[in-house]
């Protein structure tokens, strides 16, 4: 069985992180947080997450479904300079590997050329001019593009993993999540 990745780095999103992990457990998929040079991974707003392993194990022995990248400044920016991440993402993502980000997120899609002739969106005022070619910003609260899905930030978070659901399981899995949520 594949697992969905959320790699977890110093300054991530706490409630992106943690509504994307709860909302794909609830539809029972199989979630790894991997810290990328801890397992104790200290989020942007002081919560400390505790990962299953870390990020390097996790790219050498998984087999990996989607992808998911919380936002947060620092965690964006931390895992945008782990080469070993980076080089592994361009080339699972070009491989058709499906890939995810939320809020500051798809700043490193784009600094890979993930997001060239994608529609996407992303946190206000993160990326106003991609560096990809055609990449085309919507600010909608969730996009899906082929293999890559991104969505705005904290306040979108449902809505991003609920769609997460329906790309993995289906639109009956993720209609069942949802009506659970009591929404």
């Amino acid at each position: 069985m594949s697992i969905v990745l959320v790699p977890l780095a110093p300054g991530c999103e706490e409630l992106e992180a943690v509504s994307v992990i709860d909302i794909l457990r609830r539809a029972g998929l199989k979630v790894v947080c991997a810290g990328l040079n801890d397992l104790t991974i200290k989020a942007s707003r002081d919560v400390v997450f505790k990962a299953d392993q870390l990020l390097v194990e996790t790219l050498e022995k998984e087999d990996i479904g989607l992808v998911v990248l919380p936002g947060g400044m620092g965690g964006t920016e931390a895992l945008a300079k782990a080469a070993f991440f980076t080089d592994w993402l361009k080339k699972y993502a070009a491989a058709g590997g499906r890939v995810a980000a939320i809020c500051a997120a798809p700043l490193i899609l784009d600094q890979q050329g993930l997001l060239e002739n994608k529609t996407f969106t992303a946190y206000p005022g993160v990326l106003d001019k991609p560096a990809s070619a055609g990449a085309r910003f919507t600010g909608a609260s969730v996009e899906v593009d082929g293999n890559i899905i991104t969505s705005r930030g904290p306040g979108t978070a449902l809505d991003f993993a609920l769609t997460l659901v329906e790309v993995m399981k289906g639109l009956e899995q993720r209609r069942q999540v949802e009506a659970d949520l009591v929404r």
